[in-house]
């Protein structure tokens, strides 16, 4: 399931697709506690710099920590409350923690549509899914 959410030429889609595989392995009661924690659902759109290639600009993901805790490719099905919008290395150094992303925001490196509070929550939603990776290797 993880490999569904991998999209060619993007090194984003590895952290996606490993998030996708840690909600996966929370158990219920993980899951609901970081959906009420959340409570949002992002959409994730990654650029790619320009000239790279292959033919493909940008990937969107849907990260749905309101009902589902799912992490799926493309748009959202239902309206998302927050859409972030970075390149594909901004997303890279956001997930290791190499970049904040206030600083990302202020430095117009990252760029928000709808909930921007809800936004904030982004890096601690990365975190937690990299600790319960963690956990259960």
């Amino acid at each position: 399931m993880a490999d569904d959410l991998k999209v060619a030429g993007f090194k984003s889609s590895e952290l996606i697709s490993s998030l996708g595989t840690a909600f996966a392995s929370f158990s219920p009661a993980e899951k609901a506690s970081q959906i009420k924690k959340t409570n949002g659902i992002f959409e994730i759109t990654v650029n790619k710099p320009a000239g790279e290639s292959p033919a493909a600009e940008n990937a969107t993901w849907t990260i749905d920590l309101k009902k589902t805790g799912t992490v799926t490719k493309g748009k959202a099905a239902t309206k998302a409350d927050v859409t972030i919008i970075m390149d594909d290395e901004v997303f890279v150094d956001l997930a290791s923690g190499k970049l904040n992303g206030q600083k990302a925001f202020m430095t117009g490196k990252l760029k928000t549509k709808g909930n921007i509070m809800l936004a904030t929550k982004l890096d601690g939603v990365l975190k937690s899914a990299q600790g319960g990776a963690k956990a259960k290797l």
